[in-house]
């Protein structure tokens, strides 16, 4: 997701969208390269441009970020992230289950690293620093996947 300067800040919430993508059991993680949130993975995604659906700006930022063809599920969750600090963007993010259909992860320059990762083995991996709430988005996007 693309943070504007300070200076270009709305003043209001942005609506952003972002996929938990499956494939082989697995979920897809990716590392943010930029502040905020440089070094913490999470799931792909971003800002929902004027006049673009959910699922449209879903299946453009995917793409964007990652170079992935997905199946979008349905609604898996979502949350809002606050201002921490002056200048800082306040988001609602809306979080989506889908299903990887097709290529391989080619990550743009937002993100410099991606681990397919068991969703029940999140909690015990010390090697990943995870985004607030993405454990349970991510449980939340398994149980649509799996119904």
């Amino acid at each position: 997701m693309t943070i504007l300067p300070a200076s270009v800040q709305p003043s209001h919430p942005q609506i952003a969208v972002s996929a938990a993508v499956f494939r082989d059991g697995k979920v897809l993680l990716t590392r943010r390269a930029r502040s905020p949130a440089k070094g913490f993975y999470s799931l792909p995604g971003g800002r929902v441009e004027f006049g673009e659906s959910l699922h449209r700006a879903l299946s453009r930022e995917i793409d964007e970020e990652t170079g992935l063809e997905i199946e979008i599920v349905g609604l898996a969750g979502w949350r809002e992230v606050l201002p921490a600090a002056p200048g800082a963007g306040h988001y609602l993010i809306m979080s989506f289950a889908a299903r990887w259909i097709a290529r391989e992860p080619s990550l743009n320059e937002e993100l410099d690293d991606y681990r397919w990762v068991a969703p029940d083995a999140l909690g015990s991996r010390d090697d990943l620093k995870l985004t607030s709430g993405l454990e349970e988005v991510i449980r939340s996007a398994h149980r649509l996947i799996g119904a």
